[in-house]
């Protein structure tokens, strides 16, 4: 799935408003809902570019993750029925 927005993009759009600029103005300016520019805000209020792409990181590594242990859990489940069938 390719974001419309880059990470520095979004911090340089939060950056506009901090700057003083009117959110209806700067949404307008991007093509950006102000629906997205608060959910954007309040994810990433007051983060520079390098601590968005730490954050993007750590939740790609949190899904992964959990889907290993999701896995290991169905694994272990299998193998514990297998195992009270044949005693």
């Amino acid at each position: 799935m390719k974001k419309r927005y880059s990470d520095e993009q979004i911090v340089s759009i939060l950056r506009e408003t901090e700057a003083g600029a009117k959110v209806g103005e700067t949404c307008r300016k991007h093509g950006v809902s102000e629906a997205t520019y608060y959910s954007w805000k309040q994810k990433y209020a007051g983060m520079g570019v390098s601590d968005v792409k730490r954050l993007k990181a750590l939740e790609d590594e949190n899904r992964r993750l959990k889907t290993m242990v999701a896995d290991q859990a169905l694994d272990i489940q299998a193998l514990k029925a297998l195992l009270s069938k044949n005693f």
